[in-house]
Parts: structure tokens; C-alpha cells; sequence
């Protein structure tokens, strides 16, 4: 496959992962972006207190998500822009997590996505003292962004991974995590499936 891939970045209200009230997307097909998207988020009830640290990091308030749509209403749109793209984000675990997290705080199925981090990926192209994303997008000649923006930082994972495909000589981003030794990780009913088949009856016999 070609180079492409959806880059994804969330902010969230406060410490929960079901908190998201900011997500910005990056699609990349054949190594260029295509589509950008980005979207306010109402956090669930619950999940929905604004604490002063995330406030002070990003600068979203709970009056700029009051009119925005939940997770449950926009879950449609998000997986509609990534279509069957896999992810990438830096510190992917993170952002797994709050689709994860989100979905099911609203009874809503974990979608079915693969994922590279490129936080990962860059520690295994670039010699840096930090891999911060302003740091690692600084390498890959991305500059001058606005962190803890969503989209923002969406187009700098987006930057790092075209750039470190490039320097790597890999033309897919399978072959790029094969190359810099980087987990495919996955959430959703694939994830379920393939841990089924690694642990289940048959993997004993």
C-alpha cells in the first residue's frame, strides 16, 4: 500500500480518556495531505469537568464545547473522514485510549482501527535529546505550530512519519514500522479477533 494514513490528535477536559473535547485529522494518501478536519467535542456527562491544568495546556474552555457535538454524534464523521486508513499519532497510546475510552462511555463500539505511533518512530530515525512532538516535527523540518492545538499537532505527527518514510526509503506505512521496528497496534473488534487467535484453543494446539 501506499503512504497513507490518517494522523489524529485529541485533547481532552481533564485526567479521564472518555474526556475528549478536541480532535484534529490529517489525511495523507501517496505521502501528501489531502483533508483536514477538526472538531470541538462535548465530553460526556461524568466525564465533563474541566480542570485547570488541561484548560491552561490547551486554552479550550467548557463554553467553546457547549453547542459542539458528543462523542456518540461524531464518532460517525470521524471514522467516515479515516475511512479504512490506519492511524498514527504521537504517544498513540493516548489517543487510542480516548477513542476507546470515549466510545464507551456512551455505549458506543470501539471502532475497528490499526495504529503506529510516531513518537516511536522517531526515536528510531532521529538522534534527538528529546522526541517531544515540537522537537521531533523541528527534524522533520516541520516548524512553527501552535502545540496542543489538535490539528496542529495532527499535521506535525503527519510531517513526521512522510519525513521519516522518506528517510527510511519506505513507500507504505507497514513497511516503515517493519523498518523502524515499530508495533502495529490495533483497538476495536480487530484487536479482539487478533488476541483471540493468539490466545485462544487454537493457538494451544
Amino acid at each position: 500500500m501506499p503512504m497513507d494514513f490518517t494522523a489524529i490528535d485529541f485533547e481532552t477536559a481533564n485526567a479521564s480518556s472518555a474526556s475528549a473535547c478536541s480532535v484534529g485529522l490529517v489525511k495523507v494518501a501517496d505521502g501528501r495531505v489531502v483533508d483536514e478536519a477538526h472538531w470541538f467535542i462535548r465530553p460526556p456527562v461524568g466525564h465533563d469537568l474541566f480542570s485547570e491544568w488541561n484548560v491552561r495546556i490547551h486554552g479550550i474552555t467548557p463554553e467553546q464545547v457547549a453547542d459542539a457535538p458528543g462523542w456518540g454524534d461524531l464518532l460517525p464523521e470521524l471514522r467516515a473522514f479515516t475511512g479504512d486508513d490506519w492511524l498514527v499519532a504521537h504517544n498513540a497510546g493516548f489517543d487510542m485510549g480516548v477513542i476507546r475510552g470515549a466510545s464507551e462511555a456512551v455505549g458506543a463500539a470501539v471502532p475497528d482501527y490499526r495504529y503506529v505511533c510516531s513518537l516511536q518512530i522517531a526515536r528510531r530515525t532521529y538522534h534527538l535529546d528529546s522526541y517531544r512532538l515540537p522537537v521531533a516535527a523541528m527534524a522533520a523540518g516541520f516548524e512553527d505550530f501552535s502545540h496542543h492545538d489538535a490539528l496542529d499537532d495532527a499535521r506535525a505527527c503527519a510531517a513526521i512519519v512522510v519525513h521519516a518514510g522518506a528517510r527510511h526509503e519506505a513507500d507504505d506505512l507497514d513497511r516503515l514500522a517493519h523498518i523502524t521496528r515499530v508495533k502495529i497496534g490495533a483497538i476495536g473488534p480487530v484487536a479482539v479477533r487478533e488476541a483471540s487467535s493468539l490466545h485462544g484453543p487454537m493457538a494451544l494446539q
